[in-house]
């Protein structure tokens, strides 16, 4: 078996498990005298200021629960980055919902430093176990109606208590989103929820002022690129993971249509009824002002039954002609940007794809 460093400067992080500090940089492998970084959850060299590992947790208060969780890993000490991943910590530990990950209490944000200027910040989360629907959906045939409106239930509910909270989600993808054993979702990756009110880092064309991307090609609404994002807008990134679910096609790869700027998805999918297709079209159409009000107002249509088409969305003036321009012109940036990253991110999983096997073999069973 294996242990790795928590230090992400060490050439060689791999160790023996009974090793009690690294081998080629001397770190202690127990962190806190109380965790083990077991294994990687995503690739090491992966573009992002976060890491997560899987851990063992060899505290006393660990007998009484679980004793593997997961460890997230702030590796940049960016003045930004620190404060949204502090956020992050706080907003797990105030929401309390089966569909969020939970912070156990007998954990807590904390710190390893190696040196005054260098310090790594970490939140140890219960391990969410399942997989993500990306990954579900590469092994699975595209989901039924009746699945649809049962999993749009469920996150609608998690969006609801987040936005309560004053608080929306900014990156909803079938990633970010888990299937626990039971058929329960869980909704990850807190780490670019922002407040409702207050002061809102600023943004310029989908990059925070730290430089690190909210927005994910396909699923990101126009308004977030252009650093104005809106509980509306975590709809918005609902209905294109739902037309990806029912479809089976990254949202990218749809063509859209050339006046209203929906996207054109429904002859992709199994047999579904038109008004959960126009419930779809509501969550995510093209300008915030004509999707649905809230989370909630979406959750109550849902329950009744039959399903019923959405109320009229038409508006009793039309919006003015420079605001047209505009979402055009967004929407067009974001449809050219997305290409250009998801043909980025396709050569580097192929490049990645012998070296995450070679990973795979070695981890411990």
């Amino acid at each position: 078996m294996t242990v790795y460093c928590i230090n992400s400067k060490c050439p060689r992080r791999k160790n023996a498990d009974y090793l009690e500090f690294c081998k080629a940089c001397d770190t202690p492998l127990t962190i806190k005298n109380r965790y083990r970084l077991l294994r990687p959850l995503r690739p090491l060299n992966a573009p992002n200021p976060t890491e997560i590992f899987e851990i063992q947790d060899l505290g006393a208060d660990a007998i009484k629960g679980k004793k593997y969780k997961v460890l997230k890993i702030l590796r940049r000490n960016n003045t930004y980055l620190v404060q949204l991943f502090k956020q992050e910590a706080e907003i797990l530990k105030k929401l309390n919902h089966p569909g969020i990950p939970k912070v156990p209490p007998e954990d807590d944000y904390f710190t390893v430093s190696f040196s005054k200027r260098r310090q790594l910040h970490c939140l140890v989360m219960e391990k969410v176990e399942g997989e993500n629907l990306q990954s579900w959906l590469k092994h699975n045939n595209q989901i039924s109606e009746d699945k649809a409106i049962e999993w749009l239930k469920q996150l609608l509910e998690m969006l609801d208590a987040l936005h309560q909270e004053q608080y929306f989600h900014r990156d909803i993808k079938p990633s970010n989103v888990m299937l626990r054993p039971n058929g329960q979702l869980v909704l990850i990756d807190f780490g670019t929820v922002c407040q409702m009110t207050g002061t809102i880092v600023q943004r310029l064309m989908g990059k925070d002022v730290t430089g690190e991307g909210v927005f994910s090609p396909g699923y990101t609404p126009p308004e977030q690129i252009n650093g104005k994002a809106v509980p509306q807008s975590d709809l918005y990134a609902l209905g294109r993971t739902f037309v990806h679910l029912l479809t089976g096609i990254h949202p990218l790869k749809l063509n859209s249509d050339d006046k209203t700027g929906q996207l054109i998805w429904r002859k992709h999918t199994r047999k579904i009824s038109e008004p959960l297709a126009e419930w779809i079209d509501y969550l995510m159409d093209p300008f915030v002002y004509r999707r649905p009000p809230n989370a909630s107002f979406v959750l109550q249509h849902l329950k009744k039954k039959p399903l019923l088409h959405p109320p009229d969305r038409t508006l009793p003036s039309s919006p003015p002609p420079w605001l047209i321009i505009l979402n055009l012109v967004l929407f067009s940036l974001l449809l050219v940007t997305g290409v250009l990253w998801l043909q980025a991110w396709q050569q580097h999983q192929r490049r990645m794809a012998p070296e995450t096997i070679s990973q795979v073999d070695k981890l411990p069973n």
